[in-house]
C-alpha cells in the first residue's frame, strides 16, 4: 500500500509539479515569517527572562488576531481557489474586497484596545507588574501593524489561490531584513540611537509589516495584475455573492477565533505559573511555528489544489491527491520530528537562560515531537482537505470542542490545581490533538467534502 501511494505521487508529474511550485514558496514565506518572530524572541531574550516571557504573553494579542486573519483569508481561499478553477476573475476580486472588509475591521476592534489600554489588557495574562509594563510598552506599538498585516493577509491569499506565490515570498524575505537592522539598532541602541528594548522590537515589527504591505501593492500594481480594479469591482457588496461568502466564510472565521481564543486561555495559565514557566512555554512555541511551518504550506497547498481541482468538477481528482497530501505529512513527521529532536540543546544554547528555563524548554520539545503525528495530520486534514470542499461547520466543531473541552481542563488541571511542571501541562493540553485526529478522520472517510461550491450556487 506505501509502494503503491510512492509510485502513484512519482508518476503524477503534474501533481508533483504544482505541489512543488505552490508549497515551496508558501514554507519559505512561513519560514521567514516565523524567522522574523523568532529574531525578535532572540533580542529580547538576551535582555533575560522577564523581557522574553513579557513579549511572549503580549504576542498573544497578536495570535488571536493573526487567526481572525487567517480564517478570514481561509474562507476566502476556499472561494476563491475553486473560482479560479473556472478562471472566473470577476467573482475573485468580490472576494478580495470582501475580505478586506472583514479582515480590516476586525483588526481595529483587536488593535484599539491593545493601543489605548496595553497594560489593561497585560493585566489578562499575567499579574507580575514588571512584565505587565514591559509588555504593554511593546504591545502598544505593535498593535498599529495589525491593520496593515491583514490587507497583506487578504492579498496574499488569493494570489496563492492563483498559484502566484512568488511576489509575496520575495517581498516577505526583504522585510525580513527590514525588521531585523531595525531590531538591532533599537533594541540595543547602536549607531547612536536610544536603546528602547521592547519598544524597540515593536517599531520594527510595524516598520516591517508595514513595508511588505505597500510593496505587495506597488508590485502589483505596477505589474497590472488581474487583481488590481476600480473600487467598484473589489466593493461590489452583492446580497446574493456576500450571502456565499458568509455561508462559506463565517464558520471558518469562528473557528479560528474560538480556537484562538481557547488556546489564548491556555497563556492565562502560564502566566500563573512563573516567569519560568512563560519563558519556557515562549521559547517551545517559537519554534514549534517554525517547525510547523512546513505542514503549514502542505495544508495551505492541499486548500488551493483540491479547491482547483473540485472548483473544475474534477471530483476523483481531488480525492486522490487528499490521498498523496495525507501520505506525504506522516513523511515529513518523522523528519521534521527527528531534526527537532537532536536539533533541541543547540537551540536553547541561543537564549540566556537559566539551567531550569533551558531543561524545561527540552522537555516541552520532547512533547510537542510525541505529539507531531497527530498535530501535524489536523493541518492538513482539517485546514486542507476538508475545508477546501467547503465542510467548515465540522471543523469548526472539532477544533472548539478539542480546545474547550478537553484542552482547557487539561490545562487548569495541571497548571492550577496539580501545580505540575510546565513541560507536563504542555503535553496534557496537547492531548486535544488525538481527538481531532480520531474524528477528523471519520469525517474525512465520510467524503462531505467532496464538494463544487462554485456548480452548487449557480
Amino acid at each position: 500500500m506505501i509502494t503503491a501511494r510512492i509510485q502513484s505521487i512519482r508518476r503524477d508529474h503534474a501533481f508533483l509539479k504544482k505541489t512543488i511550485l505552490l508549497a515551496g514558496p508558501v514554507a519559505i514565506q512561513g519560514f521567514l515569517n516565523n524567522i522574523l518572530n523568532m529574531i525578535d524572541s532572540l533580542m529580547i531574550g538576551s535582555l533575560g527572562e522577564t523581557p522574553i516571557a513579557a513579549v511572549g504573553l503580549a504576542n498573544k494579542v497578536f495570535f488571536v488576531f493573526s487567526l481572525l486573519c487567517f480564517g478570514i483569508c481561509s474562507g476566502s481561499g476556499v472561494l476563491s481557489s475553486q473560482y479560479w478553477g473556472t478562471k472566473d476573475i470577476k467573482s475573485m476580486k468580490k472576494i478580495l474586497g470582501i475580505s478586506l472588509i472583514f479582515g480590516v475591521i476586525g483588526s481595529f476592534i483587536i488593535a484599539i484596545p491593545s493601543i489605548l489600554a496595553p497594560q489593561m489588557v497585560m493585566r489578562i495574562f499575567t499579574p507580575n507588574q514588571e512584565t505587565i509594563m514591559i509588555g504593554a510598552s511593546y504591545l502598544g506599538i505593535v498593535a498599529f501593524s495589525y491593520p496593515i498585516n491583514a490587507i497583506s493577509q487578504c492579498y496574499i491569499t488569493i494570489l496563492r489561490s492563483m498559484n502566484q506565490v512568488k511576489i509575496p515570498v520575495i517581498i516577505s524575505f526583504l522585510s525580513l531584513f527590514v525588521n531585523a537592522g531595525i531590531n538591532y539598532v533599537l533594541i540595543f541602541g547602536k549607531f547612536g540611537m536610544p536603546q528602547l528594548g521592547a519598544p524597540g522590537a515593536a517599531i520594527g515589527t510595524l516598520v516591517a509589516r508595514s513595508f511588505e504591505c505597500l510593496a505587495i501593492l506597488a508590485v502589483l500594481h505596477i505589474q497590472r495584475h488581474a487583481l488590481v480594479g476600480k473600487i467598484t469591482e473589489l466593493f461590489c457588496l452583492e446580497s446574493r455573492f456576500v450571502m456565499r461568502f458568509i455561508r462559506t466564510a463565517l464558520p471558518v472565521i469562528a473557528n479560528e477565533f474560538m480556537w484562538g481564543l481557547g488556546v489564548t486561555m491556555y497563556s492565562l495559565v502560564y502566566g500563573r505559573m512563573g516567569d519560568n514557566a512563560v519563558a519556557a512555554i515562549t521559547i517551545t512555541q517559537t519554534f514549534e511555528q517554525l517547525f510547523s511551518v512546513v505542514f503549514q504550506s502542505i495544508s495551505a497547498s492541499t486548500a488551493v489544489i483540491l479547491g482547483n481541482e473540485l472548483g473544475a468538477g474534477r471530483l476523483h481528482k481531488a480525492e486522490e491527491y487528499a490521498k498523496n497530501f495525507m501520505f506525504m505529512q506522516v513523511v515529513l513527521t518523522i523528519f521534521v520530528g527527528s531534526i527537532l529532536y537532536f536539533m533541541r540543546w543547540p537551540i536553547i544554547s541561543l537564549y540566556n537562560v537559566t539551567p531550569t528555563v533551558g531543561r524545561y524548554v527540552a522537555l516541552c520539545f520532547i512533547s510537542f515531537i510525541c505529539y507531531m503525528p497527530s498535530k501535524m495530520f489536523n493541518y492538513v486534514n482539517i485546514v486542507g482537505v476538508l475545508r477546501s470542499g467547503g465542510d467548515t461547520i465540522s471543523c469548526l466543531i472539532l477544533d472548539t470542542t478539542g480546545v474547550w473541552c478537553l484542552g482547557i481542563p487539561m490545562a487548569v488541571l495541571g497548571g492550577l490545581i496539580l501545580k505540575a511542571p510546565i513541560y507536563i501541562v504542555y503535553a496534557m493540553v496537547l492531548s486535544e490533538e488525538i481527538y481531532k485526529t480520531i474524528f477528523g478522520f471519520l469525517r474525512y472517510k465520510k467524503k462531505k467534502w467532496l464538494c463544487n461550491l462554485v456548480m452548487q450556487e449557480e
